[in-house]
């Protein structure tokens, strides 16, 4: 384990103020010039009672710096970026062997005869036998991928996925060296991690600022895509704050620089020779390269990096709700006149929020003074703050804003929500049980919430509402993605606890106009709008 004191931690924060380093193009810097003073020349033309910052905007915009010294802008990135980037191997363990690792040769059944007796193509079927292998014999399973370096003395940061379940990790240098890892830290809901090598006046790269990243930036992505070694590719920053569902924590940035797999690990970084991100993952119909890429921005890395070298593993505060994204369908039938902000559908007992008063319906707007425009950014706001410090909470409830205080605990483990809702899949047949009341209009039958009926589907014996017993096909709740098995528990502003509530709560609803319906599957809750035209 490493024995490393905060204050010696090998990551600090650079800033963009360092605009060029010593070696950075200088062909960059007289274009950057001469813009500026085209920019002057064009101002001073401009009449005092005109809007001389938008045509100076203007002109800018059209100013065009020559594709040589672009080149040379990234060629100089290149140099000095390349010796802080490493190459990683992994082995690991497996208990049989899977046909050329991958279950089969790869090539699909109709088109095998054309190539099982090709030489180029040979070893995709020379498949060993599994009844003729050795009884108890252990196989390796192999992996690459790419990370960088952040200190002299031998830390390097890459992805979870890189280095996950394997037992020996091989880093290579930029001048050929190889090192044995020596430590790992893992954060899996960030995908990010931190290894250790036995290695001294390494090159480290500077971490920039991806807060100050913008959308446009030209961006430079360095790995080892399929395993060739010290490869760049350039793009821009496409897109940021994107949540693809890749990982429990989420907040990439999007970029067209192609990262391909063996890039993963590998840094992205801006003309500066900062580094703004790790590259991580693609969107792909092919499996390679379809110009979306996604980077974690360094800001995150860098955080999770401190934690995970200070207590070996990451400390996050947490609020204790469940949210989802604040819909226009949402803003209106809850009555609200914002349109941003996290929606709360569920407080679990005994926590931060639970004791700051928050309820569900509750809609948050800001948390320390900074401004909620969605459920990644409340996440990527609470997780960093102090564990036991208080906090001011803004919400929107009824149509009123109210400011709360909040004290955040620690995170608890990756089930804090499962130890509360058992996450099962609900499997039943449709049931017409004494007690069914029927909605002809959504096309639903619904019962009481019995104790039997809680454990057939995953629900705490204590939870309130009616649960989903039938769904007609084609029907409005078909179409707007109701299903057996879920629990309705509010209705409007009506809390559901039995079938005479839902009866009450469905009588004076219009699916025409939408019901906004508060629904739970397994451990998930959300709201939803059901409406007729969908």
């Amino acid at each position: 384990m490493l024995q490393k004191k905060k204050s010696e931690l090998p990551i600090k924060k650079t800033g963009v103020a360092v605009p060029f380093r010593r070696g950075l193009s200088s062909a960059l810097l007289l274009g950057i010039l001469a813009i500026v003073g085209f920019s002057i020349a064009i101002a001073a033309t401009v009449g005092v009672g005109q809007d001389s910052t938008s045509q100076v905007r203007l002109a800018l915009a059209k100013a065009v710096v020559s594709p040589q010294d672009l080149s040379r802008s990234f060629r100089e990135v290149a140099k000095q970026t390349f010796p802080g980037i490493v190459s990683i191997k992994t082995e690991g363990k497996v208990s049989q062997v899977m046909n050329n690792l991958g279950g089969g040769t790869g090539i699909p059944p109709e088109f095998e005869q054309f190539f099982k007796n090709s030489p180029e193509f040979k070893r995709f079927f020379d498949v060993p036998d599994l009844k003729k292998m050795p009884r108890g014999r252990q196989h390796r399973s192999l992996g690459q991928g790419s990370g960088f370096i952040i200190s002299k003395d031998g830390y390097i940061i890459t992805n979870n996925h890189v280095v996950n379940g394997a037992d020996r990790i091989v880093v290579k240098l930029h001048d050929g060296r190889e090192y044995e890892a020596v430590d790992v830290k893992t954060d899996p809901r960030s995908d990010v991690a931190v290894i250790k090598i036995n290695a001294t006046n390494l090159h480290a790269l500077p971490l920039g600022d991806s807060d100050r990243s913008e959308v446009g930036d030209w961006v430079l992505a360095f790995g080892a895509p399929f395993g060739l070694e010290q490869s760049i590719t350039q793009g821009i920053i496409s897109a940021k704050g994107r949540g693809p569902g890749i990982n429990e924590r989420e907040n990439y940035l999007q970029t067209d620089a192609a990262i391909n797999p063996g890039n993963s690990g590998g840094p992205l970084v801006n003309l500066n020779g900062e580094v703004v991100g790790i590259n991580t993952a693609i969107s792909s119909r092919s499996g390679g390269y379809d110009g979306v890429g996604f980077s974690i921005p360094i800001n995150m890395a860098r955080w999770v990096a401190d934690q995970l070298l200070e207590h070996g593993h990451v400390r996050r505060a947490y609020i204790g709700v469940r949210i989802q994204p604040l819909t226009n369908e949402l803003a209106q039938q809850l009555d609200l006149n914002i349109y941003t902000g996290a929606v709360v559908t569920e407080v679990v007992p005994d926590s931060p929020a639970s004791k700051a008063g928050l309820e569900p319906g509750d809609v948050i707007l800001e948390l320390n003074g900074k401004k909620v425009t969605g459920t990644r950014n409340l996440q990527g706001i609470t997780e960093r703050l102090t564990i036991g410090k208080p906090y001011s909470l803004l919400i929107q409830r009824n149509g009123k804003q109210r400011k709360l205080k909040i004290s955040l605990a620690e995170m608890p483990g990756s089930d804090s929500f499962a130890s509360v809702h058992k996450k099962r899949e609900a499997r039943s047949k449709e049931t017409d049980a004494p007690g069914t009341v029927s909605s002809e209009e959504l096309g639903i039958n619904v019962q009481n919430l019995s104790k039997e009926l809680a454990e057939q589907f995953g629900y705490p014996e204590k939870l309130s509402g009616v649960v989903i017993t039938s769904v007609e096909a084609n029907s409005i709740a078909d179409n707007n993605g109701l299903s057996v098995g879920e629990v309705i528990e509010k209705i409007g502003q009506s809390k559901i606890n039995d079938v005479d509530d839902f009866k009450k709560a469905i009588k004076n609803a219009s699916a025409k106009k939408g019901i906004l319906m508060l629904v739970r599957r397994g451990g998930d809750t959300r709201f939803i709008v059901v409406k007729a035209d969908r």
